[in-house]
């Protein structure tokens, strides 16, 4: 009867556990991140005037996707939403994500560096890009509060790059001609070879 009650217990548990997974797999979706030289890309995103339970599952799902692709950083532009979003994570542990609802920049600083970047939507390139040293922002957070922001390092650099793609630019477009039309071919080569192995 002991051994009843305790197996009874455990499969209990286990029903809860799955329960408990599949309602993690439903609230949490992964989107499609559009991929360089997708015209969507170009789009330009709008302001965010609503903020409610479809807002926070919005930036859910971005990052999800973005912790899925291993990325730092992703603008909805990127997953084909049309609305002024960023999500970000620099820390190691993937554990400290941050949501910038209409990011804008106010003044950046004289002083220009030069970083390594990357992207979601330009899989496997990476090149140098020259931006801004830091700068002073404002954004939203998900109750719709405003907030100032004071940006540098690689926060700045991440910000300014997703705040990009809201504005329909991609870091490839920081480029010469030439390096954008090698990447291209690159690109779409990769995708011929996906496309022939699948």
């Amino acid at each position: 009867m002991k051994q009843l009650e305790i197996m009874s217990n455990f499969l209990h548990h286990i029903t809860q556990c799955i329960l408990f997974a599949s309602f993690f797999l439903i609230i949490m979706a992964l989107l499609k991140i559009l991929e360089f030289p997708d015209p969507k890309l170009r789009q330009r995103a709008s302001e965010v005037t609503v903020f409610d339970n479809t807002l926070k599952t919005t930036c859910e799902d971005m990052l999800e996707t973005m912790y899925n692709a291993k990325g730092i950083g992703l603008a909805a532009i990127q997953v084909n939403i049309i609305k002024r979003i960023v999500v970000i994570d620099l820390s190691e542990e993937k554990n400290n994500p941050l949501i910038f609802v209409n990011p804008e920049i106010i003044k950046i600083s004289v002083d220009t560096k030069q970083h390594g970047e990357g992207c979601l939507s330009v899989p496997g390139i990476y090149e140098n890009v020259t931006r801004p040293d830091s700068f002073i922002g404002k954004y939203h957070d998900l109750d719709g509060l405003e907030h100032k922001l004071e940006a540098d390092g690689l926060l700045s650099v991440c910000l300014q790059h997703e705040i990009d793609h809201l504005n329909g630019r991609v870091f490839v477009d920081h480029l010469s001609r030439l390096k954008q039309e090698k990447i291209v071919r690159k690109l779409q080569k990769e995708k011929r070879r996906s496309l022939a192995e699948a």
